[in-house]
């Protein structure tokens, strides 16, 4: 790019009237993108002209939502800039002042009930898209547009025009569902003298099973994966893929990674299909790369308030949350393997219960390990082990066939994270009293 090349700038531009659903966080993630490739500027604007829908909550969920993923905005709310202010709610006499331009060169007429009518030049446009191709855009036979509701707000495209004119917006990348709108922009570009900047539409997030995404779906909303413990680089990964391709195959891509890629020749032109599951295995990808102490520290800041059962010491939790990090995709995950551990007098599994049943004198197996492991001088990870040990060889069995019976007596659960490490961080104590608790549960 040259020093006269005008620096690119773009915007997201969300209304809020919900939480932040994962396709606008996916526009906000290419913008982002395609701002931080160029060099140019990535604005946050906040379309709140439709004030009976509009609610504080959903603002906040924008913000909490951007900055958890790392997409930070160079001009916008809470940041400034010299296009503000940055919540359309806020800017009427720049309206005001565009509107009355077009009424004097009598390109508008109010109805009756007092809307405010643009007199569309009924045109066929064309739409040189960077993603879409050229798109026809005919709209000769297209009703007059509304700009201004009786009750003098506006409407979403009057000030979206109004809007990317003033904050020199450059290029606009957003969802293929805009794309029909856009003639609209282009008339109202057209009619205020001006260029359009340079469209990107964006193929929709979809469905596994073709259907288009609502609010209801699992994994809609940016807030799932917060709540959930999701790793937020993991996550923008994802949504990267939803559109886009390194054209090499990779999935695991940093952002800085994707930055240097970034162009229109990376986008794809078809439908992307949302999996959470897919999302899911990617965050486990992270958390297999982060450290155990990485880990540990996010688990920490996860846990508070999610009802779990107190670990005795942060010591031990911390053990046994680096015992759990090979058996977990997500945060929410490691509920289940605290329960096991720190609830020793949860109720057994339906699973782990049925598949016991199948298996002959249970209670007798359980009582001869439980003898030998109380007898045990030593609690380490190779006495534990010569103690099951040796009461294979009482039981004439192999002892393999003891530490499923001995992985239920002792968590609840048919499955579970490594057994002979979790018994030597719970401690000789712990482990034969459950033993015991559960020997006649488990023999009847």
């Amino acid at each position: 790019m040259s020093d006269k090349t005008p620096r690119p700038r773009v915007r997201f531009a969300p209304s809020p009237t919900g939480y932040l659903h994962v396709g606008g966080a996916r526009t906000a993630l290419f913008n982002w993108l395609f701002a931080r490739r160029s060099h140019g500027t990535f604005i946050l604007r906040i379309e709140d002209t439709d004030a009976a829908r509009n609610t504080a909550e959903a603002t906040a969920a924008i913000f909490d939502g951007l900055c958890w993923l790392g997409l930070d905005w160079d001009e916008g709310p809470n940041r400034g800039g010299d296009y503000g202010p940055y919540f359309q709610s806020q800017r009427k006499t720049i309206y005001d002042r565009y509107l009355a331009d077009l009424t004097e060169r009598g390109l508008t007429y109010t109805e009756e009930n007092g809307a405010v009518r643009f007199r569309s030049p009924k045109e066929i446009l064309l739409l040189p898209d960077q993603i879409c191709g050229d798109v026809k855009i005919d709209r000769t036979n297209e009703p007059d547009m509304t700009i201004r509701r009786p009750d003098g707000s506006y409407i979403f495209h009057f000030v979206n025009v109004v809007d990317d004119i003033e904050m020199k917006i450059t290029h606009v990348l957003r969802g293929e569902d805009h794309i029909y709108n856009t003639g609209k922009h282009i008339e109202l570009f057209h009619a205020f003298g001006m260029e359009p900047p340079i469209y990107a539409h964006i193929p929709l997030i979809m469905n596994a099973d073709g259907s288009k995404m609502s609010k209801r779906d699992q994994g809609a909303a940016v807030g799932y994966y917060m709540e959930n413990g999701f790793i937020p680089q993991a996550v923008c990964n994802y949504l990267c893929l939803l559109g886009w391709s390194s054209k090499d195959d990779r999935e695991i891509h940093s952002l800085n990674d994707v930055v240097t890629l970034f162009d229109w020749d990376h986008l794809n032109h078809h439908n992307a299909k949302f999996d959470l599951e897919k999302c899911r295995w990617m965050n486990g990808e992270y958390i297999k790369a982060q450290t155990n102490h990485d880990f540990i520290r996010n688990c920490l800041k996860w846990l508070p308030g999610q009802g779990l059962p107190a670990a005795p010491s942060e010591s031990l939790l911390r053990a046994v949350l680096a015992l759990i990090k090979p058996k977990v995709r997500v945060a929410s995950e490691i509920a289940e393997h605290l329960h096991m551990v720190f609830n020793g007098a949860a109720r057994l599994a339906d699973d782990a219960r049925a598949k016991l049943a199948a298996q002959a004198d249970t209670g007798a197996k359980l009582s001869c390990l439980t003898s030998h492991l109380e007898a045990l001088m030593n609690w380490e990870h190779s006495h534990i082990q010569e103690g099951i040990s040796m009461a294979a060889r009482d039981l004439s069995v192999k002892p393999g066939t003891l530490m499923f019976p001995l992985r239920v007596a002792v968590t609840g659960q048919a499955h579970g994270i490594d057994l002979l490490p979790l018994l030597e961080l719970l401690g000789k104590q712990e482990i034969t009293a459950r033993l015991r608790a559960r020997i006649g549960l488990l023999s009847a």
